[in-house]
């Protein structure tokens, strides 16, 4: 990831002009696809849940949903200028369940194409914890949730990379606030002093924070959305 990304034309807008058949090749158009279900199957899916869908609706409706955009070019007048991908999404979801799709066409257009295997990813262990029910809110927070995790996950690649993934393991509490371990203990842990151990905090966090915010300047067009797009990820954690 960038270091300190200077351009927004990235990955999931990006995704939205390789998403059109007449443009691309049926490989390109097929990674497209997989990608955009990697990085909001989840979020759609709770959010269909949440509007009172069974668990194999919910299942057929999403699968569906990414079908249907390929085959109608449902991305075409997507305009990365005029929002966040993530906005865009969720608007398009909600106009694809308003339409008489459902049950027939579900089963029309999904039913033989397999983008997502729902038994490997048993959405519904995630599902049964949820307590809140404003769809929309469901949505943004399962975004929220898959932004840093994947922040977390590059991050960790890099430490592995790096020769440093028990530092990582040791100290990425420290970066989701869950870590009960003071710098003492972390330093004793790692064999390091607390002053380095400190310092390598500091250092993680730094990095966290950008590969966050590269992150998120895939789905945005301008610094400042860029800007306005981690505050309020920060709100929606803050609420979960």
């Amino acid at each position: 990831m960038p270091s300190a990304p200077r351009h927004f034309m990235t990955t999931h807008w990006s995704l939205v002009a390789a998403a059109k058949p007449e443009e691309v090749s049926p490989a390109q158009v097929r990674a497209a696809l997989e990608e955009l279900c990697r990085s909001y199957w989840y979020p759609l899916y709770a959010f269909v849940r949440t509007r009172g869908y069974t668990t194999s609706d919910a299942q057929d409706l999403t699968q569906a949903f990414f079908v249907r955009i390929l085959e109608t070019d449902g991305l075409a007048l997507a305009d990365r200028k005029k929002g966040r991908f993530r906005s865009y999404l969720l608007g398009a979801m909600k106009h694809f369940l308003a339409n008489e799709w459902h049950r027939k066409q579900t089963q029309k257009r999904g039913g033989d194409v397999i983008f997502i295997d729902w038994d490997a990813l048993n959405p519904e262990t995630r599902f049964p914890q949820q307590t809140e029910k404003d769809p929309d809110h469901v949505f943004d927070r399962e975004w929220a949730l898959a932004t840093v995790s994947t922040a977390l996950t590059n991050l960790r690649q890099e430490m592995i990379n790096a020769g440093k993934e028990k530092r990582f393991e040791v100290l990425k509490g420290c970066l989701t606030g869950e870590s009960i371990l003071s710098h003492q203990d972390m330093a004793t842990r790692l064999g390091m002093s607390e002053g380095a151990t400190k310092v390598a905090v500091h250092r993680l966090r730094h990095r966290y924070r950008t590969l966050l915010r590269a992150t998120l300047s895939q789905t945005v067009y301008s610094e400042a959305d860029l800007g306005d797009e981690m505050r309020y990820l920060v709100t929606v954690l803050r609420e979960q």
